[in-house]
C-alpha cells in the first residue's frame, strides 16, 4: 500500500481541527503512539444532532449478547442504514485524510457503530480492531478507527483506554486480551475484578465533540463505566479497498439508501474499485447499479 500525502489545501482546511499544530507534526504523534486525539472539534449543535438521530436506537435499549459487545452497552450498527446524517461523521475530513494516508484513497468503510455504556459496564477485554486478519505481528496497520465522543469521555465513565506504543509489539501474551470465549458468555467478574490492569494503559479522556484515531493494531478497550450516566461514542473503521469490510455494508445499507448519499460515502460503502478492477459488477464499475 501506497501512503496518500495530503495536498497543502487539503491541510489548510484542516487547520481548524488540528490545534495549533501542522497535519504532519499530528501524523508523526499518531505513527509514534498508534493514536492522535483532536478536542471538541464538533459544535455542541452537530453533537446533539448526532444524539438526537441515535436517540431512538438507544431508547429501545438492546443490551450487548456477550462481554465482548458489553452487557450493560447498547450497540448500534448499520448506521448508514438507519440514517444519512451520520454521513458526516464517516466522511470527515480529517479522519479520512488519516485514513487515507494509512490504507490508499480506496479504503472502505469497514464498521460503523455507535456504544453506549450504562452505568455498571465492566471493562472490555483488550483487542486489535484488525486482528480479525491474522497477519502476523508486528505489521502495518490493517486499519483506522476513529473515536467520536458524543458525551465526554471521563476518568469514570469508561473512557476507552488506549496502549500507547503497542501497534509496534510482536505477538504477546496480553493479561485480559479478547479469546472467542468473549463472544459466548455474560459472565464477567464485575467491577472490582481487571485481569487486564496494564500499567502502561491510558484513558482517553476528551470532552464531547472530540475524535480519537488510532491504527487498526493498537491494543485498546471499552473501560468500566464507574458513573451514575451512560457515556456514547460514534465509532467509524476503514479498511484497505483489497480487504473485506467487517460489516458487510452492501447489505447494510440498502441500495436505494445509499444511492442518495454523498458520493464518497458510496465509495467508502464499496461502490468503487480497487485498481486495477477490484469491485467489479458484471464487468463494470459498481457504482453504475445506483443509477
Amino acid at each position: 500500500m501506497i501512503e496518500q500525502k495530503i495536498a497543502a489545501a487539503d491541510e489548510a482546511a484542516l487547520k481548524p481541527c488540528l490545534g495549533g499544530r501542522s497535519f504532519e507534526q499530528c501524523w508523526e504523534q499518531y505513527e509514534a503512539d498508534g493514536y492522535v486525539i483532536f478536542p471538541g472539534i464538533m459544535t455542541a449543535d452537530e453533537v446533539e444532532r448526532q444524539r438526537a438521530a441515535l436517540r431512538p436506537f438507544i431508547e429501545a435499549d438492546v443490551r450487548g449478547r456477550n462481554v465482548f459487545e458489553g452487557v450493560q452497552s447498547n450497540r448500534i450498527y448499520a448506521m448508514l442504514g438507519k440514517n444519512p446524517i451520520f454521513a458526516d461523521l464517516v466522511t470527515h475530513p480529517l479522519q479520512l485524510a488519516f485514513a487515507e494516508r494509512e490504507l490508499g484513497r480506496s479504503c472502505l468503510l469497514s464498521a460503523c457503530l455507535a456504544i453506549n455504556l450504562h452505568p455498571g459496564e465492566t471493562v472490555q477485554p483488550w483487542h486489535m480492531d484488525d486482528e480479525h486478519c491474522r497477519q502476523p505481528l508486528p505489521r502495518k496497520a490493517l486499519g483506522v478507527s476513529s473515536f467520536w465522543a458524543i458525551d465526554p469521555m471521563t476518568e469514570d465513565n469508561g473512557a476507552t483506554e488506549v496502549i500507547p506504543g503497542s501497534h509496534l509489539w510482536s505477538k504477546v501474551e496480553l493479561n485480559g486480551a479478547n479469546s472467542l470465549a468473549h463472544f459466548s458468555t455474560k459472565e464477567d467478574g464485575g467491577q472490582d475484578e481487571d485481569p487486564g490492569a496494564h500499567p502502561d494503559a491510558v484513558k482517553a479522556i476528551m470532552p464531547a465533540g472530540s475524535l480519537m484515531i488510532a491504527k487498526g493494531n493498537l491494543w485498546h478497550r471499552g473501560g468500566a463505566n464507574r458513573s451514575d450516566s451512560p457515556r456514547l461514542i460514534v465509532t467509524p473503521q476503514y479498511c484497505p479497498g483489497w480487504m473485506r469490510p467487517l460489516e458487510t455494508m452492501l447489505l447494510a445499507v440498502p441500495p436505494d439508501k445509499a444511492a442518495a448519499l454523498p458520493k464518497r460515502v458510496q465509495e467508502l460503502l464499496g461502490y468503487s474499485i480497487h485498481e486495477p478492477f477490484m469491485g467489479y459488477v458484471d464487468g463494470m464499475h459498481p457504482a453504475r447499479v445506483l443509477g
